[in-house]
């Protein structure tokens, strides 16, 4: 048996179980009179029931909502719209709860192991705190800081969420995110092991080292534990904050966004799967580097899935029908009849569409960074309904989550590329068995196992 206070505990997840499930009870009330009484605007009156049922939690359903928020083709517009105003900036806990955890993560006398400790939380969101503080040699660090219980509140969420989306089924059969709820649950699982995350911030440490445009904190193991982790602070603004900036400016954030995500995927089969803007900052003159910051949620594909990616890039590329096919089914799609091929591909040429043309652009003309994969996504929903639907296979979701808040990024700036050569770049030397061998060696160093 666990002598982890904290694992899963049964009056967490009984706590936790009634407080979420009352939200939901009256958001799905509310569905039910909507339904009812029906009118054009039963949809949105759905949403914003379901976003005052989530507004007022901190922790997993409020992060797993602006997850699917995030995803375009896994919600109604209406839905997506509420979620995604879901703050992840929640109020931060004050200084007696962060003296108490602190004394159970490094012991009563953790104070005397920094020289200082902020009592104000520099960031705070939906697992956890972030502070300021000063180690014993000098170093800036931040502290981070999980919340209480979040293990069990994960799995009081996790089941609350399955009756989540029965109730996006009832409303649009389109899509079957039944899986989408699997991965999000090892995702979550994930980001509260706090261990991994350092030992995930030490591989992209290590991919990116002798590089100073793209740079990664160092963690603190002596001052960490799997709840608590500290690291070396890096100063920089936030992308916002260059938008106004020269297009030069703008052009050069823009390919280091888009190397620290590339690379790491076609050479060693990771991808930082949390979009959000805050998750990288830009220090230097004029954003000579790139800070990647939060490593809680780093996808690791199996070889075969990358080489899908490829090979669906390749087969747009050349018309290649049976490409294609063969992309989607190493993708985890399956009955994969021609009609569904042809509305995947809708979808697919939207996200490979910068990829596919050979010339300076930007990523998407005269749309709006919040709007970026709306159309298309209503077009795919609307196409899937006459296949009869479709399930999203788990490996799916991050990679096409991260793929939008990655564009949505290159729109803020307005930045202009070619794209393709970029991404020819990211490719050179690629092939699935490199690609495994290099996966096996960097993460088994790293104490990580690579996926099955």
């Amino acid at each position: 048996m666990s002598n982890d206070p904290e694992r899963d505990r049964l009056s967490g997840r009984l706590a936790r179980f009634a407080k979420v499930g009352a939200g939901l009870s009256g958001a799905a009330v509310s569905y039910g009179a909507n339904r009812v009484f029906a009118g054009d605007d039963a949809a949105a009156r759905n949403a914003k029931a379901l976003k005052a049922a989530l507004g007022n939690l901190k922790g997993p359903l409020m992060k797993a909502a602006q997850m699917f928020a995030t995803v375009p083709d896994l919600l109604p517009p209406e839905f997506a719209k509420e979620l995604a105003e879901l703050q992840t900036n929640a109020p931060a806990m004050g200084w007696p709860f962060v003296r108490r955890r602190m004394a159970a993560e490094l012991g009563p006398d953790w104070a005397s192991k920094f020289q200082s400790f902020e009592h104000e939380a520099a960031a705070a969101a939906s697992l956890g705190q972030v502070h300021r503080a000063l180690a014993p040699d000098g170093r800036q660090l931040a502290v981070k800081l999980q919340y209480p219980d979040m293990q069990s509140a994960v799995e009081s969420d996790l089941g609350q969420l399955r009756a989540l989306v029965g109730l996006f089924k009832k409303m649009d059969g389109s899509i079957d995110p039944t899986q989408m709820i699997e991965e999000v649950g090892d995702r979550l699982r994930e980001e509260l092991d706090y261990d991994r995350e350092a030992r995930m911030m030490a591989v992209y440490g290590g991919f990116f080292a002798g590089r100073d445009d793209i740079r990664t904190p160092q963690p603190v193991t002596e001052l960490s534990t799997k709840r608590l982790l500290s690291m070396t602070w890096l100063d920089g603004q936030g992308l916002m904050a260059f938008k106004g900036a020269d297009q030069e400016t703008r052009d050069r954030i823009a390919a280091l966004l888009f190397e620290a995500w590339w690379g790491p995927m076609t050479h060693i089969g990771v991808i930082h799967g949390d979009p959000h803007l805050g998750n990288y900052t830009f220090g230097g003159e004029g954003a000579a580097h790139l800070n990647l910051l939060d490593f809680g949620c780093i996808r690791v594909f199996p070889p075969h899935f990358v080489g899908g990616v490829v090979r669906l890039y390749r087969a747009l590329s050349e018309d290649d029908r049976a490409g294609q096919v063969e992309a989607y089914r190493s993708w985890g799609f399956s009955n994969l009849t021609d009609e569904l091929v042809d509305v995947l591909n809708v979808w697919a040429r939207f996200i490979y569409g910068p990829l596919l043309d050979d010339r300076v652009r930007t990523v998407a003309d005269d749309v709006p960074p919040g709007e970026y994969g709306r159309r298309e996504a209503f077009k795919v929903r609307q196409a899937l309904k006459s296949v009869g639907g479709i399930v999203i296979p788990r490996e799916f979701v991050f990679m096409d989550r991260a793929a939008i808040g990655l564009g949505a990024a290159f729109l803020h700036l307005g930045a202009r590329h070619n794209w393709r050569a970029l991404f020819e770049a990211s490719l050179e030397g690629f092939s699935e068995e490199g690609l495994a061998e290099r996966q096996a060696k960097v993460l088994g160093a790293a104490g990580i196992a690579p996926p099955a």
